[in-house]
């Protein structure tokens, strides 16, 4: 369920050829793992189109045609299983086209993204973001007069300013379901940056219903990232949450090995909260702002020399060699929710 009261959905977007079926369904199933929940697919082809058969065979999450140029291939991937459709309105626009395009998801009950892109946009004497959220609405406008409401809407931009002011117009003037993502973001680092802020600022106004973080990396980690995003808003929670202190030069302990050693410990349990929160878990490299921090969370650890405060629920439970604190502490970990 995308939109309404759905939780955020988490969604990414396949590098591997279409038409390669067993590298396509081994890296949708790697996504899957991770924690995606809507993959999207390139087809720039009818190869591609008709290998989505035998993908949907595969695979078990829901997938995604990302079609451009070609309406026939929006049509070959809904006869063949597709969940979804993304169409560009930059280059599938021909009234009788679209139409044909809308016959067959009627029939199959498949929705539509209009997936506005900045590249794409026939710009004129309009600014980039109104020409953007033209383009989204003269397109719905043709999708409503067909009598088509399975829509998701997304206007993405490379400019953070830009995609977020297009989001907004467009939310000010619709309901339907948004999919957010900036687009072509470069690097990795500032790519994670710049979609950071970019989506987080809209996911903050109660903006947007499914989320793609795309990035010049292996696409799991675009999952990873947007994972992230959710959870630091407070708007989904995948893992326990992790805090550490910055450290200084009062800090005694190498808090950096500490907090990796404890965040891959994390990322190998099962936690069963009975359907409460997650933990959180502090750790500090000091006892001046430590056992503050440690103790407003569920769990924590606050290190001075040589000894470690292990807390729980606000309480000091153990004082210990910085040697036995770390054990004891995952220990803690392991036994919450049981």
């Amino acid at each position: 369920m995308i939109g309404g009261g759905a939780s955020i959905c988490v969604q990414s977007m396949t590098k591997t050829k279409t038409s390669d079926v067993s590298a396509t369904v081994k890296q949708i199933k790697s996504l899957e793992k991770a924690g995606c929940q809507l993959v999207r697919l390139a087809v720039e082809d009818m190869t591609s189109a008709q290998a989505i058969k035998q993908i949907k065979k595969e695979t078990n999450i829901p997938l995604v045609a990302d079609i451009h140029f070609h309406y026939q291939f929006a049509i070959e991937a809904m006869k063949n299983g597709i969940d979804k459709i993304r169409l560009n309105p930059g280059n599938i626009y021909k009234r009788e086209q679209v139409a044909e395009i809308v016959k067959v998801a009627k029939k199959r009950k498949t929705p539509i993204r209009v997936g506005v892109n900045s590249g794409s946009v026939p710009k004129g004497n309009n600014s980039l973001v109104d020409a953007m959220v033209k383009c989204a609405q003269d397109y719905i406008k043709v999708l409503e007069g067909m009598d088509f409401y399975d829509i998701v809407i997304s206007l993405k931009s490379s400019d953070v300013l830009e995609n977020v002011e297009a989001y907004r117009k467009m939310a000010r003037g619709c309901d339907y379901p948004f999919h957010l993502g900036l687009t072509a973001t470069g690097p990795f680092d500032s790519g994670i940056i710049k979609s950071s802020l970019g989506i987080g600022i809209l996911l903050a106004e109660g903006i947007g219903d499914t989320v793609r973080v795309s990035l010049t990396s292996d696409p799991v980690n675009e999952v990873y990232v947007a994972k992230e995003i959710l959870q630091s808003l407070g708007l989904r929670r995948f893992k326990p949450e992790l805090i550490s202190c910055p450290t200084c030069g009062r800090s005694e302990v190498d808090l950096l090995k500490i907090v990796n050693t404890i965040e891959k410990k994390i990322a190998g349990m099962n936690f069963n909260c009975n359907g409460n929160r997650l933990p959180r878990i502090a750790v500090m490299g000091c006892f001046v702002n430590g056992p503050g921090e440690a103790k407003s969370s569920d769990l924590g650890v606050a290190f001075g020399k040589n000894l470690g405060l292990v807390f729980k629920k606000g309480k000091v439970i153990k004082r210990l060699p910085e040697s036995l604190a770390v054990d004891f502490l995952i220990k803690e970990i392991e036994k919450y929710g049981r």
